[in-house]
């Protein structure tokens, strides 16, 4: 069997910790090149893991590969994604898909018209209580899903690193950043119902007080440019509506990941891994005390980008489906800033 020859776009930590060390598990798969603006870094990275080329440029790359692996800042994502694209070059881009909805589209066009393959890393959809969570919601045994509850709450973890605090190469803050891996797990979990409407708001003012506490490195936050904080209503269609709350800095008590789903036949909470049911005259609890999942999230996500491009399966996130949260992280600053609901298919 050929193996399919994988280069590495952009070398910093999400690369080195995630996606490299899980690759290199996969008989099938050669990492072949990295890239990365520094060029030092580069060298350093792929003298580390024993990967053979250094490439002088992105498109240099692309002439030696089958498929990328894209960790840039987000407003690379797009026309990286593209360009590998429409060489036929299968692509794994983290998340989020893009800083904007038209360069989503863009991005999802591009891969109808590829040979390619494009993969968005929403990797909460590989652990384990999603796993199980899907199981139990594709049984019936919540019923129809009604009402949603999601918080991917950071009491003071501000990214003191990287690039996380710049609005232009970043699109955002805590939403484009953390928010959206429960956002897009939740609508997974309930079918990807297509967002109709969000009326939403964004914070900064924690992040932007003198000498803020932080856990996660230090920043200037008379720089500080982005959301650190955002809330939202969001309806969908078929009548579902999603209570959703992320924070970078927030004053609660504590760090706080939670997906909850209210249906007809039950509810699901989906981290502490309990299902409430109501019938006749009891209410029960019922709590999953195991789940049977031999690897980590990181193995069964690049399983499954490679095993898609081999034609063994379909991709677990589909383009469109990340198109989608992108469309609602983008309504949710459109309805911050202009301070009124706004409906998807206008903006």
């Amino acid at each position: 069997m050929t193996k399919v020859r994988l280069g590495i776009a952009g070398v910093g930590g999400i690369a080195t910790d995630r996606h490299i060390p899980a690759f290199r598990n996969f008989d099938q798969v050669e990492i072949t090149h990295v890239y990365d603006i520094n060029t030092e870094r580069a060298m350093v990275v792929a003298n580390q893991f024993q990967i053979p080329h250094v490439a002088s440029s992105y498109e240099e790359m692309l002439n030696h590969i089958d498929a990328v692996v894209i960790t840039t800042p987000n407003k690379f994502h797009a026309p990286l994604t593209i360009a590998a694209l429409e060489k036929n070059i299968s692509v794994m881009c983290e998340k989020p898909m893009a800083t904007t909805q038209a360069e989503a589209d863009a991005m999802v066009k591009a891969e109808e018209n590829s040979e390619g393959i494009l993969h968005i890393a929403y990797h909460y959809r590989f652990m384990k209580e999603a796993i199980a969570a899907k199981k139990i919601i594709d049984k019936g045994i919540i019923g129809e899903p009604l009402v949603v509850r999601v918080k991917a709450m950071r009491r003071r973890k501000v990214p003191g690193w990287g690039v996380f605090t710049n609005k232009e190469l970043q699109g955002g803050g805590a939403l484009i950043d953390y928010g959206c891996h429960l956002l897009d797990l939740a609508m997974w979990l309930t079918g990807n119902q297509k967002p109709v409407e969000v009326s939403a708001q964004t914070y900064n003012q924690l992040s932007r007080m003198p000498n803020p506490v932080n856990e996660w490195g230090q920043f200037n936050p008379e720089t500080f440019e982005v959301d650190d904080h955002v809330t939202a209503f969001i309806r969908f269609e078929n009548n579902i509506t999603m209570l959703f709350e992320t924070s970078w800095a927030a004053n609660v008590e504590s760090d706080e990941e939670h997906i909850s789903i209210s249906g007809t036949k039950g509810g699901l909470d989906v981290f502490k891994m309990k299902v409430n049911q109501a019938d006749d005259t009891l209410m029960t609890t019922l709590n999953i005390d195991y789940i049977q999942i031999d690897h980590s999230f990181q193995y069964l996500q690049a399983e499954n980008f490679i095993a898609a491009i081999t034609h063994e399966v379909p991709l677990r996130v589909q383009p469109a489906e990340a198109k989608d949260v992108s469309s609602i992280i983008e309504a949710i600053y459109i309805s911050a800033a202009k301070q009124r609901a706004v409906r998807i298919e206008e903006e």
